[in-house]
């Protein structure tokens, strides 16, 4: 349900819940509060939390200067952002080494890579579970001990036309209308950079809606929000969840279930930005022509 000012308004629906029995069992949201939990990591590079959904690892790092991240035989395409305008990368991979300015994302390949930091701030850091070795890290990882229900087996999109090698976009792109947010894809993920919301959020102009089956990483930069959340009953009472209405600072991170009914409120009477993430990309938004950014970087499914 949206309101007739929310460019969402216009998607196309969603396949005919009749293909396939409707969900009988959920699972629970998970919630990051950073800044009121301790960090898994607190090192030379800086302090990193983790946490994970069923598909996402999500890394947050108060970055030093100087910060060093190497993988090696990274198994797929991993993601950068960087909302600060002060803090940089320079970013060594297969292709060579790349120059990442702040206030960008970079979609960086699989294999052998390099991130090394310039300026103090925050950074986030985006990998597939498939990468267990920081999924194991995640302050949250025995919440999918048992796999999530709901939550398609990971497929990855097809690869970048160009071929394995870093792709970086400024986050600096003005709103237009008839557009929703600020959206790039790579393979593996969908990051839409959302526009600032000063102050509260208007009451009367809420967005609640569901995926039928896929999960939503929202992650909270600035200021405040409420993210109300809401499962549908079944006959068993016992899948029965109660209604949650969370309020989360920043720096935090919601993942949000399939089907769960949400909706997020900006609180603080400043800047409120939010991030939402989709792992793999979604389909719906792909659909909408001038929706994804760099769509012509990085082709859709076959099927799509």
């Amino acid at each position: 349900m949206y309101d007739a000012t929310d460019p969402r308004a216009s998607l196309a629906p969603a396949p005919s819940a009749a293909a396939k029995p409707p969900a009988t069992t959920y699972a629970a949201a998970d919630i990051g509060k950073f800044y009121e939990t301790a960090p898994q990591e607190d090192d030379a590079n800086g302090k990193s939390w983790y946490i994970r959904s069923q598909n996402a690892v999500l890394i947050y790092t108060d970055a030093r200067d100087g910060a060093v991240f190497k993988r090696s035989g990274q198994v797929d395409e991993y993601v950068l952002l960087l909302p600060d305008a002060g803090v940089s990368a320079t970013v060594t991979a297969s292709d060579g080494t790349t120059k990442v300015a702040g206030y960008s994302v970079a979609f960086i390949p699989a294999g052998n890579s390099e991130i090394r930091i310039s300026g103090s701030g925050k950074i986030i850091r985006l990998y597939t579970t498939r990468s267990k070795d920081l999924a194991d890290k995640c302050g949250n990882a025995d919440a999918y001990l048992t796999a999530h229900p709901n939550v398609p087996e990971f497929k990855p999109w097809p690869a970048a036309k160009a071929g394995p090698k870093v792709h970086v976009y400024s986050l600096d792109v003005p709103e237009e209308p008839g557009r929703f947010g600020r959206i790039w894809r790579c393979s593996t993920f969908m990051v839409n950079y959302l526009p600032a919301q000063k102050g509260p959020r208007d009451i009367t102009k809420l967005s609640p809606h569901h995926h039928d089956d896929f999960e939503q990483l929202s992650l909270a930069l600035e200021g405040a929000y409420i993210h109300h959340l809401r499962w549908p009953w079944t006959t068993n009472l016992n899948n029965w969840r109660e209604d949650q209405h969370e309020y989360c600072g920043s720096p935090s991170v919601t993942v949000i279930p399939p089907p769960s009914i949400h909706t997020s409120r900006g609180m603080a009477d400043g800047i409120n930005q939010l991030v939402d993430i989709f792992s793999p990309p979604r389909m719906d938004f792909s659909l909408k022509p001038g929706w994804v950014l760099n769509a012509a970087d990085y082709p859709m499914p076959s099927d799509a």
